[in-house]
């Protein structure tokens, strides 16, 4: 083995022991499974009172797709890029009949001046307990959550799910994912 390859290896190794012993493990969901739910799987029941004090229910939402994104923290520069992203193609998701939700550690607070800061025109849900979070198996790391998609269907389940986010693109990617839906 050549000393470049075993170096590879040895840090490679010692990463993944590093995050092992840090709890980096996949996340324990409470319907029993872990990491995150599966495309086809359904979405977990759950509800909310959003940053407006409305109340969100997910089982209330089938019927039309549902975008719940998962961000880090309200204000930083990709939160807010991936955000605005989103608000400025509102329109095409309003005709496309899709409900959009952010969900992050911060609190209610917080989402309302991020909220009115950017005009945003969607649902953003507090979630410091990581309920929801937990429930679609999303990662978060000193309760900041892991930038996670998931687009749910018409009936409720996991069409898609986005691990790898890139804000700046994320909008126009679930915009194509929904008209693939529609297309199914």
């Amino acid at each position: 083995m050549s000393r470049a390859l075993f170096l590879s290896f040895a840090i490679s190794l010692a990463a993944a022991s590093s995050a092992t012993a840090l709890g980096c493990q996949p996340v324990q969901r409470p319907d029993g499974g872990q990491g995150p739910l599966a495309v086809g799987a359904e979405a977990p029941a759950l509800s909310a009172t959003d940053h407006l004090g409305k109340t969100i229910d997910l089982a209330a939402l089938r019927g039309g797709p549902v975008l719940v994104y998962f961000y880090p923290k309200d204000g930083t520069p990709g939160c807010t890029k991936e955000a605005c992203a989103l608000r400025d193609v509102w329109g095409h998701f309003v005709v496309a009949g899709v409900t959009v939700l952010g969900v992050s550690s911060d609190d209610a607070e917080s989402h309302v001046k991020f909220a009115e800061e950017h005009e945003l025109p969607f649902s953003l849900i507090s979630d410091p307990d990581l309920v929801w979070a937990k429930a679609f198996g999303v990662e978060a790391s000193f309760k900041v959550i892991h930038r996670t998609s998931y687009l749910l269907d018409n009936d409720g389940k996991i069409a898609k799910i986005y691990l790898d986010v890139d804000p700046g693109v994320h909008a126009d990617e679930v915009l194509a994912d929904v008209k693939a839906l529609g297309k199914k």
